[in-house]
């Protein structure tokens, strides 16, 4: 089956237009209305989806909504998965911690690197490897929290003059 170019290009811009149950409705209606071979021709021209066609003819046929649950997707946040990380990790590094020596802003520096953090989260608050976070993922809990990474420049040495006599 073939879709005549005009046709296909109206219902992919529509289709576009929509979200979630109304995109997937408008898609089952048009494939039931263009006939046998439909959905294969709208997955072939319009590069729409066959699965998600067949779902919309789904709920179309038994009227039933299907209900999609994007928040329970993805991995949890480090802190959702250990309530106690963030405070254990302010534990480790509050003594680390200095003030911007310029007093331009409220940035904390530290002296400990992410890597010592993490391996004090295993020594002083007994993690094991596999509650354990990344470096990294130390690193950005330090940054979220105001910690910073940097060497701290304590005084610089006087420039040497010539005395002039």
């Amino acid at each position: 089956m073939k879709i005549a170019s005009e046709i296909a290009s109206t219902l992919k811009n529509t289709a576009k237009r929509l979200k979630g149950v109304d995109k997937r409705q408008f898609m089952a209606e048009a494939v039931n209305s263009l006939g046998v071979g439909a959905q294969r021709a709208a997955e072939r021209q319009m590069n729409w989806c066959r699965n998600t066609i067949a779902k919309g003819q789904h709920e179309l046929r038994t009227g039933v909504t299907c209900v999609n649950n994007h928040s329970t997707q993805g991995r949890k946040k480090a802190e959702e998965l250990n309530p106690e990380l963030i405070g254990h990790i302010k534990a480790i590094v509050e003594d680390q911690a200095q003030a911007d020596p310029s007093m331009n802003s409220e940035r904390l520096y530290l002296k400990i690197t992410a890597p010592n953090v993490r391996k004090q989260l295993e020594s002083m608050f007994g993690y094991t490897k596999d509650i354990l976070p990344s470096v990294s993922t130390v690193g950005r809990k330090l940054n979220a929290n105001g910690y910073h990474l940097k060497k701290i420049r304590k005084t610089l040495p006087l420039k040497k003059f010539l005395k002039l006599i």
